[in-house]
């Protein structure tokens, strides 16, 4: 107890004695009405009573997001630590962050953001010359809210096309540019969305998109088949050519990327998150057809690189962990494929630079790379400077050097140069960040889920640590789509680290830390292994009193949202705080809205089978909400979140509001001018994360002293 007043006390000494006196009174929620819709499934009927907060363009809903936001800000702003927090955020934001540099023609180009700057601007020099800004983010908009969503250059460099993403939305414009002179060439395409763009020589670029809902909202409206077109430099939009997809060959997910020397157009087309066709075109010889390598969405395939006709493909094609396999572009069949790189007990990924393969494993997930000859001779294990997630070994062919970053949850994320030929890294850039890693630990256990299973989990803390159940404990999880959480550095965790508190992240079942089979035994009717394995970490913490339960809050992203919300309702007595983000929150409706029918291969739908419905219907955060006690809320989204709608949080925190039996608050947060997360200002950012800790803080009776 002693040890925990004591940092609690260093926590809040920088507040303003005036707002000592100020705390957060009883809260009265808006009334918010009970609409009467019900659904039936199989023979269930299904009341949703509030199904109207589905219509984002309705004065109604904006009224209710406009009275829920003030309740929120109104109860935060009581907080007296609340500005306190805000401010050490802010000075341990401001300080020089870059991104790896990258060499396009004869420039190096590399981000960088000062400290404070809402985003980072993209830089470029010369060999030895002094940087100069090439696209400054800042001065599209105001108030930061636009974003420069993604750049791809020309081979040669003379050329670049941008996207820019308005209020964080993931439908996207595109501006060509002539790099020399940054002068803009023709038209900016408009409603691009889940794009690459991948340029032919300096004659035009591919790229994807969705016909823009005409009927309903346009930020929820279905978004259903992609479409794959060619833009040729300096003609209108209404003149490019559909290369694949539409009528024809619908797929709900068309991405293309040329090969290197620009021989060959790859397409890759999916109807889910999960597992994808794959095709060729030689587009060195003109009217050359599209052909097949792949014709279904079984697994999950990729072409790396290419010597001539040869084709390195990444592919998880009767190996869960990935292998790596050559072919003959002429005769490309799985039949036909030769192991080059074989599958391991760890996951592989493999990019390419300077004529050479890197091999990049997840390891327990964290990182351990190898490089190889393109005749498949391992050559050495590149020597990382700890555990972690190492990133960024690409290159062009003709490179002799990249640039890597490194990080971990206690090493600021620091970027390399590595020599291809040597294999020498040296410190190219390391942050200024005020943390000294050396202060810290982070420890990986594994643990039993409730059916056995060993699950990994990374937890984080300061030197010399008391573990006696009262240290304020951040438990972060996702849990899905085959994606890995790999140790990174969080400037906003500094908060809780330096103060004495405890981060932990558990590598749940769903995600892609061991491969398609650890993916696949947490999706569909398998879905409550990943809440299992959530709850068997929070138990874990408390039973080896790094925490207790009324020092514990848990969070999730999107597909973390999810799990969030279903622990949320299905152990309620094991949590003090719960921050469920932009989360998937209504399992029934979720395929009706954006590309939510994608992730079906994840979740299952409520129409494909009464089983299905049931399961569904049973951990559906939305849906399993009853009266009880449930502990402290704060629900976040955004308004123009185009991915998950904010439709899910918004009914998930009526319902929540209406349900709580408790005294604990329930809040949203609704950030605007904001989508799914990608974009977000640095105000933005500094402000939310101000008011999460606060808010956690808050509700585990931490007080001045």
């Amino acid at each position: 107890m002693k040890t925990t007043y004591l940092w609690a006390a260093a926590l809040f000494c920088y507040g303003s004695s005036n707002a000592q006196s100020m705390k957060p009174t009883s809260i009265s929620y808006p009334q918010t009405k009970k609409g009467t819709v019900t659904d039936t499934y199989f023979g269930t009927e299904v009341p949703d009573p509030y199904r109207w907060l589905e219509d984002d363009r309705a004065d109604d809903t904006k009224a209710w997001v406009q009275a829920e936001n003030k309740v929120t800000q109104d109860y935060l702003s009581k907080i007296s630590y609340r500005q306190a927090i805000y401010q050490r955020l802010e000075k341990l934001w401001n300080y020089e962050k870059f991104g790896a540099p990258f060499k396009r023609g004869e420039y190096l180009y590399f981000y960088k953001n000062n400290g404070l700057q809402n985003q980072a601007v993209l830089y470029r020099q010369k060999e030895n010359g002094q940087p100069e800004v090439f696209l400054d983010p800042n001065k599209f908009s105001a108030d930061g809210t636009t974003s420069l969503s993604g750049i791809s250059f020309t081979k040669d460099g003379s050329h670049a096309a941008y996207q820019l993403s308005e209020g964080g939305s993931d439908w996207t414009k595109v501006v060509i540019m002539r790099t020399a002179d940054k002068s803009i060439i023709g038209d900016t395409l408009k409603d691009v969305k889940f794009s690459g763009l991948a340029w032919k020589g300096t004659e035009g670029f591919y790229y994807s998109s969705y016909d823009k809902p005409k009927a309903g909202s346009q930020l929820s409206g279905l978004t259903q088949y992609h479409k794959l077109y060619y833009h040729k430099t300096g003609t209108p939009q209404t003149q490019d050519w559909l290369i694949f997809g539409g009528e024809q060959t619908p797929r709900r997910y068309i991405g293309a990327y040329l090969t290197e020397d620009e021989q060959y157009l790859v397409i890759s087309a999916a109807n889910s998150t999960t597992g994808n066709e794959l095709y060729l075109q030689d587009i060195s010889r003109p009217g050359s057809a599209i052909e097949t390598i792949v014709n279904n969405f079984d697994n999950e395939h990729q072409v790396v690189d290419n010597e001539g006709s040869r084709l390195f493909i990444h592919t998880n094609l009767y190996a869960p962990n990935y292998r790596l396999v050559t072919t003959e572009a002429s005769h490309p069949n799985p039949a036909d494929w030769q192991v080059l790189i074989p599958q391991t007990k760890d996951v592989l990924t493999v990019s390419t630079g300077g004529g050479k393969l890197f091999a990049e494993y997840l390891k327990d997930a964290t990182s351990l790379v190898q490089q190889y000859s393109h005749s498949g001779k391992p050559e050495r294990t590149i020597t990382l400077p700890a555990v972690g997630t190492a990133g960024g070994f690409s290159a062009r062919r003709q490179d002799q050097e990249l640039y890597y970053t490194f990080t971990s949850y206690i090493y600021p994320t620091t970027i390399f140069k590595y020599d291809i030929t040597s294999g020498q890294s040296s410190l190219y850039k390391k942050p200024a960040v005020v943390f000294n890693p050396a202060d810290y630990e982070s420890k990986q256990v594994f643990y039993p889920s409730k059916d056995g299973t060993k699950i990994p989990m990374i937890i984080t803390y300061k030197r010399g640590t008391i573990l006696n159940g009262h240290n304020p404990t951040l438990l972060y999880g996702y849990g899905g789509f085959s994606i890995s959480l790999t140790p990174a550095f969080s400037t906003s965790n500094i908060i809780l680290l330096e103060h004495g508190g405890i981060y932990a992240v558990p590598n749940l079942r769903g995600g892609g830390e061991y491969g398609e089979k650890w993916h696949r035994a947490g999706i569909k009717l398998k879905k409550q292994n990943v809440f299992d394995d959530f709850i068997a970490a929070a138990e874990y913490l408390i039973k080896n009193k790094y925490t207790s339960k009324d020092y514990l809050a848990v969070s999730g992203g999107s597909n973390g949202g999810l799990l969030v919300g279903a622990v949320l309702t299905q152990r309620p007595d094991l949590f003090k705080v719960a921050f469920p983000a932009v989360g998937v929150l209504d399992m029934l409706r979720y395929n009706q809205f954006t590309a939510g029918a994608g992730w079906a291969y994840d979740y299952g739908t409520a129409q494909e089978s009464a089983d299905m419905f049931n399961e569904l219907y049973r951990y559906s955060p939305y849906h399993a909400l009853k009266p009880q006690t449930y502990p402290a809320t704060l629900v976040t989204t955004a308004d123009h979140d185009d991915r998950v709608v904010p439709a899910h949080s918004f009914k998930f925190a009526a319902r929540l509001q209406e349900m709580q039996q408790g005294t604990a608050p329930v809040l949203i947060r609704i950030e605007t001018k904001a989508g799914h997360g990608a974009g977000k200002s640095t105000q933005q950012v500094i402000n939310e994360q101000a008011d999460k800790w606060a808010f956690m803080f808050y509700q585990m009776g931490l007080e001045w002293k």
